[in-house]
């Protein structure tokens, strides 16, 4: 009998780690980076529209998007990390709109000036 009460403990403990761990990847970017995400500036049951201020050599962690789209203020050069890729940086030109797909990623400020944008993140509908 004290062999199961410690199986089930173990693997209690393990799923809780395990599902803590993918946490780790898959976190709110209004969250997890504050000094970036500055501002959720729409929030209803189709879209999250946020506003992203990145001074120079800021960067986020890993954070995850649902599909969106991103909407520079200003020019820039970032670079992004997306999960199990090299990174790849881009030179952000303002008054430029991009589609992304749903994306765990993390990003830096390489450039030399503050990069804005605004992120609409596109929810899933609800079934």
């Amino acid at each position: 009998m004290k062999t199961i009460k410690i199986f089930l403990m173990n693997t209690l403990f393990f799923g809780l780690f395990l599902i803590q761990s993918t946490n780790l990847f898959a976190q709110d970017p209004i969250k997890v980076a504050p000094n970036v995400y500055k501002k959720v500036l729409l929030d209803n049951d189709k879209v999250r529209v946020l506003e992203v201020v990145f001074a120079p050599g800021t960067s986020t962690p890993w954070h995850s998007h649902p599909n969106h789209s991103v909407y520079a203020l200003s020019s820039g050069k970032i670079q992004i990390t997306d999960k199990g890729k090299p990174a790849t940086t881009i030179d952000v030109k303002m008054g430029t709109a991009m589609y992304l797909p749903a994306v765990t990623h993390m990003a830096k400020n390489i450039g030399t000036t503050t990069l804005k944008l605004i992120v609409t993140e596109i929810k899933p509908a609800k079934k």
